[in-house]
């Protein structure tokens, strides 16, 4: 395998703001509580502002609005909103290159958000863990495609079947975009889970032990890769990593998440 390492000591990376570098420091302490992540939201007026639009919107479909962080917190949740947090801060800072749809790339991480969300609450594993890491999967997209800008027309080529995009970043760089996105995170000092599952979202079974997160991300990944996902496509995913998490899927096709409320972008900065 090409050296990663060497790959990023090459690139620039984006520059986290503070406010990104203490919520994810609450992601590492066990001692947070709903006060700490509020209080370092809190010292960033528009991302407070965006967070209270998010908690507004159809996303939520809360019953009664919002108008104040403590509120957004108590009614969506401290994990949520953290989440949240830290996916608007992270496509604010992840400028995309040529060659890579805004649009179309955003919605593909909320949607791999989503799917992740949804598998892991099927599976009782953190939820909001599981939105964040997927959410982040396919950021290490951007570094590939911004330092060498001649291969993304190949890695975006269409179509694209589940996983292919993966395969086609191995071929070309000797590694994928989970592998990069796992290397920045390491870097911004995420918790070491999120980290491994990001290493091996691409081929979770090829680790020892099994990242449970990770295969959850892989599993999102290949979802949102399908044209339709319906009962009949979900027969696609690989049975081995199905039968490594104990995923039914009888259990999974009466509770398929709406693909347009799992990819909404409305909260993510313009």
């Amino acid at each position: 395998m090409a050296d990663i390492s060497e790959f990023l000591h090459a690139v620039k990376l984006p520059v986290m703001p503070e406010v990104a570098h203490a919520l994810i420091r609450t992601l590492n302490d066990e001692d947070a509580d709903v006060s700490t992540v509020r209080d370092v939201i809190a010292k960033d007026p528009a991302l407070t502002a965006t967070l209270l639009r998010m908690a507004n919107s159809a996303i939520f479909g809360l019953s009664r609005s919002v108008n104040t962080l403590d509120n957004a917190v108590s009614v969506v949740g401290m994990s949520q909103i953290r989440a949240r947090a830290l996916s608007i801060c992270l496509a604010n800072v992840f400028v995309l290159p040529q060659g890579l749809n805004r649009l179309e790339f955003w919605r593909n991480s909320m949607a791999c958000a989503g799917y992740a969300h949804w598998l892991a609450h099927a599976l009782h594993m953190d939820e909001q863990q599981a939105w964040l890491t997927g959410m982040m999967q396919r950021l290490g997209e951007i570094t590939l495609v911004q330092n060498h800008p001649a291969q993304a027309e190949g890695i975006e080529r269409k179509p694209c079947g589940p996983g292919e995009r993966w395969q086609r970043e191995r071929e070309a760089f000797g590694f994928d975009e989970g592998q990069i996105t796992a290397e920045i995170a390491q870097r911004w000092d995420f918790p070491e889970d999120v980290v491994q599952a990001l290493r091996v979202s691409a081929s979770p079974m090829e680790s020892a032990p099994l990242s449970r997160l990770g295969a959850v991300v892989h599993l999102a990944g290949l979802l949102v890769d399908m044209p339709d996902v319906t009962p009949q496509t979900l027969t696609q995913l690989p049975a081995a990593v199905l039968k490594a998490l104990g995923l039914q899927l009888d259990a999974l096709a009466h509770s398929i998440p709406d693909l347009d409320a799992i990819s909404d972008t409305s909260s993510l900065a313009g």
